[in-house]
C-alpha cells in the first residue's frame, strides 16, 4: 500500500532555522520606540516676558486643553510669563486659566503635573488674594489637588506641591487663607488633613508675626505721642 504524502508535514530542521533567522533579522530591523522628550522645568527667574502678549493671550486657554501634553507644558509656562510680567492681561481669564491648571494637575504625567504646580505658584505670588475671588470655586478645587499632590509618594511632584502652598501663604491674608483651608481638616485622607493642618499653622504664624508687627509699630507711635507731650 503506498503512503501519501502529508502537506502538513513539519518543516525541516534547515527551513525551521532560516525562518528563525528571517523573524529575527526583521525585529532587529524595527527602530525603536520614540523616547519621551525630556521636560524643562524652568525657574520664575529664567522666564522670559512674552514678545507679543496681547495677540498670544487670545489662544492660551485653547492651547492649554489641548490633547498634546508638550503643548500643554508649553502653554503653562506661559501662564507663568503672563503672571510674572503682563498679569493685566491675564487677570480677566484668570478662572479660567486655574480651572485648566486644576485639569492638568490631575493629568498622570508627572513632568505635565509638576509644571502645573509650578504655574500655580507664579499665580499666587503676582495675584494673591485676587485668585480668592471666584465664581467657579477654581480656587477652591485649586486647593485641594495641591493638598492631594503634597500628599502623594511622588517626592518631587510632592516637593513642588509644598512649596506651592507656602507661596500661597506667603502671598495670602491669612484669615481668608484659614476660610478656606478649615474644611480640609475634616477630609477622609489623613495626609490631606495633616497637609492641610500645617498649612494653617504656617498662616497662623504668619498672622501672629503680622500682628506683632502692629502692635509694635502701635507701642512706637505711643512712645513718640509721649515724648512729643513731655516735650510740651
Amino acid at each position: 500500500m503506498a503512503l501519501k504524502p502529508i502537506d502538513n508535514a513539519l518543516p525541516l530542521p534547515q527551513e525551521t532555522a532560516k525562518f528563525g533567522a528571517n523573524e529575527e533579522s526583521k525585529t532587529a530591523s524595527l527602530p525603536p520606540p520614540p523616547a519621551d522628550p525630556i521636560i524643562d522645568y524652568i525657574s520664575s527667574e529664567n522666564l522670559e516676558p512674552i514678545p507679543d502678549p496681547e495677540s498670544e493671550i487670545h489662544g492660551l486657554v485653547e492651547e492649554l486643553d489641548s490633547k498634546d501634553w508638550i503643548k500643554v507644558c508649553e502653554s503653562l509656562n506661559n501662564v507663568r510669563r503672563f503672571a510674572l510680567y503682563h498679569s493685566l492681561l491675564l487677570m480677566p481669564i484668570l478662572e479660567k486659566v486655574m480651572l485648566v491648571v486644576v485639569k492638568a494637575m490631575k493629568n498622570p504625567r508627572s513632568a505635565l503635573c509638576k509644571t502645573s504646580i509650578m504655574a500655580s505658584s507664579d499665580i499666587f505670588k503676582v495675584f494673591g488674594d485676587q485668585s480668592l475671588d471666584s465664581t467657579n470655586n477654581a480656587f477652591d478645587s485649586l486647593l485641594l489637588q495641591l493638598l492631594l499632590k503634597a500628599s502623594q509618594d511622588k517626592r518631587f511632584v510632592c516637593e513642588e506641591a509644598d512649596r506651592a502652598l507656602n507661596e500661597m501663604v506667603k502671598s495670602m491674608t491669612p484669615l481668608s487663607l484659614l476660610n478656606k483651608l478649615r474644611p480640609y481638616v475634616r477630609h477622609s485622607s489623613p495626609r490631606v488633613r495633616a497637609k492641610a493642618a500645617l498649612t494653617i499653622s504656617n498662616s497662623v504664624s504668619k498672622m501672629v508675626k503680622l500682628y506683632k508687627a502692629i502692635f509694635f509699630v502701635f507701642m512706637l507711635l505711643s512712645l513718640a505721642c509721649e515724648g512729643e507731650n513731655d516735650i510740651n
